[in-house]
C-alpha cells in the first residue's frame, strides 16, 4: 500500500518528530522490555492475527526477529495495528519503535517523511484480479472495465498511468478503506480489484467467498519493494533492523536452517563464525550479544523459512518466490557482507 500522506502538515511533525526522536531507542526498548511493533490491521501471510488472537505474518516475523535479537525472546513485542494513514504518524510519534507493515519503499518517504528503510523483506509489485467468470487473461483486455482502487493511494496513480499509457478506459471505483474495496469487489461493483500482488494473493486466500473463482493476471504494473522502517535520527537502531534483514538472508545462503544452526556454529568457515558469533565482534558493533544473529536464525529461521512459512507455496496465498529468491538463484535478496 502506498499512501501519498506528503502534505506539509506531515512533514513538519516529521521534523518535530525527528528532532525530539530519542537518541538511543535500543536503551528504550531494553529499559521497556519489549519492542513495540506496527504491523497491518490485516493482511493475511504478512501481518494478521489467527484464530486465538496471536500474530502471524511475514512482516510479524520480522517483529520477532528484532525482539530475538536483542532479548532472546519472540515474546517480546507488542503489536500495535495501523492502518494505511496511521502508520507513519506512529513511527513518527513514538509510538512504535519499527513499522513492518508491508510498506513501499519511496524517495518522499525515504526524506520528507523521515524514514529510514532496512532491506526489503518482500519485493512486490501492483497488479490485478477478476473473477473467472470474465474469461480476461491479460491486463490488456481490461478496456472499458471497472476498477475497484484504494483512494489517496499511489495503486491509484499507477492505475490511471497504465491505461493512458496502453490507451484504454476504464471506470474508477474509488473507496478510502481497503476492506471496503475488497467487499465493493466481492460484490460485484467493478469488474477488477487492484493493489499489490501479494495483497491480492492475500485477499483472494482469506476474503474471497470461493478462492479458486478469482485469478490474478499475469502484468505488474509497478515496483513495490517492501521493507521494515524506523524513523530518522538513530542510526544504532536503524542498523539493527537493517542487519536482522541481512541476517536472515546471509542464513539462507549460508545454507543454514533453523534446523541445523547448531550444527553449522561447529563450522570452521570464517564467514558462518562472524554470523553465528563463534567469532567475536559482530554483536558489539550493534550494541548485542555477538550471538544475536544465532539467535534469530534458531528462532526464526532463515529468510526462506520465514517466506515458505507465510507466503510461500505452501500457504493458502501461494506465492514463489520468484523476485524474492537469493542473488545467486536468480532473485534479488542479497545480503551485505557481514565482516
Amino acid at each position: 500500500m502506498k499512501l501519498r500522506i506528503l502534505a506539509a502538515t506531515a512533514a513538519a511533525l516529521a521534523v518535530t518528530a525527528v528532532a525530539g526522536a530519542e537518541a538511543g531507542t535500543l536503551d528504550t526498548v531494553k529499559q521497556r522490555g519489549f519492542v513495540q511493533c506496527g504491523v497491518n490491521v490485516g493482511l493475511p501471510g504478512f501481518g494478521s492475527p489467527d484464530s486465538a488472537g496471536n500474530w502471524r505474518g511475514l512482516d510479524v516475523d520480522y517483529c520477532r526477529a528484532v525482539a530475538v535479537a536483542i532479548f532472546n525472546d519472540p515474546n517480546k513485542v507488542k503489536f500495535t495495528p495501523l492502518s494505511a494513514q496511521q502508520r507513519f504518524p506512529a513511527l513518527q510519534s513514538g509510538e512504535v519503535d519499527l513499522l513492518s507493515r508491508n510498506t513501499t519503499v519511496t524517495l518522499t518517504r525515504d526524506s520528507s517523511v523521515g524514514l529510514n528503510f532496512a532491506s526489503p523483506t518482500y519485493y512486490d509489485g501492483q497488479g490485478f484480479m477478476v473473477n473467472k467468470k470474465l474469461g480476461v487473461k491479460s491486463a490488456k483486455e481490461l478496456n472499458g472495465a471497472t476498477v475497484c482502487v484504494q483512494s489517496g493511494t499511489t495503486t491509484e496513480l499507477n492505475l490511471a498511468d497504465y491505461f493512458r499509457t496502453n490507451g484504454m478506459s476504464y471506470t474508477p471505483v474509488v473507496i478510502e478503506n481497503n476492506d471496503e474495496v475488497n467487499a465493493a469487489y466481492f460484490a460485484g461493483r467493478c469488474d477488477v480489484l487492484t493493489t499489490d500482488v501479494s495483497g491480492l494473493a492475500g485477499t483472494r486466500a482469506a476474503v474471497a467467498p470461493v478462492p479458486d473463482d478469482h485469478v490474478i493476471l499475469p502484468e505488474v504494473i509497478s515496483k513495490e519493494p517492501l521493507a521494515p522502517a524506523v524513523r530518522h535520527g538513530d542510526d544504532q537502531w536503524f542498523d539493527i533492523v537493517k542487519w536482522v534483514v541481512y541476517a536472515t538472508i546471509q542464513a539462507e545462503e549460508s545454507g543454514i536452517t533453523s534446523k541445523n544452526v547448531d550444527e553449522q556454529a561447529k563450522s570452521t568457515n570464517p564467514e558462518i563464525q562472524r554470523l553465528l558469533g563463534t567469532s567475536a565482534g559482530m554483536g558489539k558493533a550493534l550494541g548485542l550479544d555477538d550471538k544475536w544473529a544465532y539467535n534469530v536464525v534458531k528462532t526464526i529461521g532463515n529468510y526462506g523459512e520465514i517466506f515458505d512459512r507465510n507466503v510461500g507455496p505452501g500457504t493458502p496465498l501461494k506465492l514463489e518466490r520468484g523476485l524474492n529468491a537469493l542473488w545467486t538463484k536468480g532473485g534479488l535478496q542479497y545480503a551485505m557482507p557481514i565482516r
